[in-house]
């Protein structure tokens, strides 16, 4: 294959195309293009494709064991497949050898040396005009934007003894790389987002991202790098043992200042023309045929239905009988007669209720957030519903309302200022009888409450590992189905189970990784 040095064209599907820069201004516009496409579509990592000849290509795809690893180990989801591995995910029982971490390792080392080779041939582009070099320090900065969003999901996954690159290295052969000095134990990784980020914020830097209110669909500006700058903070307690509740208070008021609003409807965030939504940041784009993938949204609509679901009803062809919800998720929106009070829980309960076989579809209630169906209840462009148009709302302003609430919860031991849940709550049409129990659920509990209200407005966006880790609950204190491996699920299991061992084969292929503690 060829050597990770080119562009990566995915016009095609699933196919490459090779093209050579030629160091104009429209072969960097096409070179970020590709860069934003490791996160939709499904091309073999160059260079590492022969290590995926048995895996297949949609399973392999970015998105889809993002969102994998975030979901399926968790109490909102479960999967029902059998393939070898699989199970594991949903019982947190995954050894160094399984195959699923082995891929989103791959894909995450792919898609960094793809971002720092694509900025090393900007750095040395040859170009004439004033515009092209403004829109080329533009494009740097998206680039940079979105490698440090992927070192954020390696350092989340997999903490910081991961291959890392300095603008100064020469990528080399992807068995040569080295992790940082410091190892599992440092912050060099911490580090190195948060400087990118405040660079491509700058009002002083060349290469900065563009305003927040530049909103174009799918793409970067300084609002989204603001919110990876939040996340970064939020949990900075998990990666470097400080926490930094000040700094991500700051920022989140950066994005308040910025314009966005929440979208009218809770459910147009989730549907074949999200693209429209006021409310969502940033996104991964899918339009139907032409971004064609069984990874990503075409994986989790489909997968997300089967049993006596009428697919056709939510825009796509047929269920792939996958991923459904746990009862821990379903229980966060019943009273106590097991009665829905919250509308944001969008279920199928024609299913059992309970999870009784890990293997039975359903066993569970299918989740339906996410439609190939636009808000007017047209179905989605492709003729054959195979591929959605829906977009993954990676980041959205509600998030931003919680973790306001949230650090005020962890600061002051109390929420105080209620009312940006209660426009969340106004906007789903939450009864104020229910609206009055969550409070006094907070007041009682203000942390526990937040969390289970993150899951009731995020649920299956893929936040859920990430914050049950950040709130102490994913290895212990709190048992769902199946954790552990049984079916009742178990409170506790073994704390290293808050990171992704480093698979074994890139230790076998690569001497200068060292496994991480406790693996």
């Amino acid at each position: 294959m060829a050597g990770c040095s080119s562009f990566i064209s995915t016009d095609s599907g699933d196919e490459n195309e090779i093209h050579e820069p030629k160091n104009q201004i429209e072969e960097f516009e096409t070179g970020l293009q590709k860069l934003y496409e490791g996160f939709s579509l499904s091309d073999p990592p160059e260079g590492v494709g022969h290590k995926l000849d048995n895996i297949d290509i949609g399973a392999s795809q970015y998105l889809r064991k993002f969102w994998e690893f975030q979901e399926l180990p968790t109490d909102e989801a479960l999967n029902a497949w059998m393939d070898p591995d699989q199970p594991s995910m949903s019982k947190a029982t995954w050894e160094s050898s399984n195959i699923f971490i082995w891929i989103l390792y791959l894909r995450l080392d792919f898609q960094i040396r793809q971002c720092h080779d694509f900025l090393k041939k900007a750095e040395n582009a040859d170009l004439d005009s004033v515009e092209d070099l403004q829109r080329l320090n533009e494009i740097k900065a998206e680039a940079r934007f979105l490698r440090a969003l992927t070192y954020w999901h390696f350092l989340d996954f997999f903490g910081n003894g991961v291959p890392f690159y300095s603008d100064d290295d020469d990528l080399g052969e992807p068995n040569d790389s080295m992790p940082p000095v410091n190892g599992f134990g440092g912050t060099e990784i911490f580090d190195f987002i948060e400087k990118e980020l405040q660079e491509v914020l700058s009002e002083e830097s060349d290469v900065q991202l563009r305003p927040a209110n530049a909103t174009l669909v799918g793409k970067a500006n300084k609002a989204a790098a603001y919110m990876l700058l939040v996340k970064l903070y939020m949990n900075a307690e998990v990666y470097t043992n400080q926490s930094r509740w000040n700094d991500a208070k700051i920022a989140l008021n950066q994005i308040m200042s910025t314009g966005y609003e929440l979208e009218r409807s809770y459910e147009h965030n989730f549907l074949a023309d999200n693209h429209l939504s006021k409310e969502i940041i940033f996104s991964i784009p899918y339009e139907g045929e032409s971004t064609s993938t069984y990874g990503g949204m075409t994986y989790i609509l489909h997968a997300s239905f089967g049993g006596d679901m009428e697919s056709s009803y939510y825009g796509i062809s047929g269920g792939w009988g996958g991923n459904r919800a746990t009862v821990q998720l379903v229980e966060k929106f019943e009273d106590h007669l097991q009665a829905q009070i919250d509308p944001r829980g969008v279920f199928y309960r024609g299913h059992n209720r309970e999870n009784t076989s890990l293997f039975d579809f359903k066993d569970g209630y299918g989740v339906s957030k996410f439609k190939n169906i636009t808000s007017l209840g047209y179905s989605g462009s492709d003729s054959k519903m195979v591929y959605p148009d829906t977009d993954f709302p990676m980041f959205r302003l509600a998030d931003v309302y919680l973790m306001l609430a949230e650090i005020e919860a962890r600061v002051d031991g109390k929420i105080s200022d209620w009312s940006h849940l209660e426009e969340l709550w106004s906007r789903a049409s939450l009864p104020l009888e229910v609206q009055n129990d969550y409070k006094q659920e907070a007041d009682i509990d203000a942390l526990s409450f937040i969390l289970d209200e993150r899951a009731r407005e995020l649920y299956w966006e893929g936040h859920r590992r990430t914050d049950l880790i950040r709130f102490g609950k994913f290895v212990k204190d709190y048992s769902w189905p199946f954790k552990g491996g049984s079916s009742l699920g178990a409170p506790s299991i073994p704390y290293r189970y808050n990171v992704l061992p480093i698979p074994d084969n890139e230790l076998m292929d690569n001497t200068n990784l060292k496994q991480n503690p406790l693996w």
